[in-house]
């Protein structure tokens, strides 16, 4: 089994409220969800209008097949205009490392 992360840093364009942070955030989580079948949620900078961070996780029986859906989930956040992305940490992991 193979565990793989992505956390996003972004940089929203003209945010004012935290409510119109949530507005543009909460379609890129959606979008993850529903395209690539991973988890995905506002993991920091919670309080910071024009910042976020977005964690996306999955687990798959085939290291290939999770290395593919973190570039893709990459892309996507990175092609989004209305965001910047300053920051992609990733991580890879496999159930019987140590």
């Amino acid at each position: 089994m193979w565990i793989g992360w992505l956390e996003f840093d972004l940089l929203l364009g003209d945010v004012r409220s935290l409510k119109q942070k949530r507005s543009a955030i909460r379609p890129v989580i959606a979008e993850l969800h529903r395209r690539f079948s991973v988890s995905a949620a506002e993991t920091g900078a919670q309080d910071l209008h024009r910042r976020a961070s977005v964690g996306v996780a999955l687990v798959a029986a085939d290291r290939a097949h999770v290395v593919d859906v973190l570039d893709a989930a990459e892309r996507l956040v990175a092609a989004r205009p209305e965001l910047e992305l300053l920051s992609a940490r990733r991580g890879l992991r496999r159930s019987t490392d140590d």
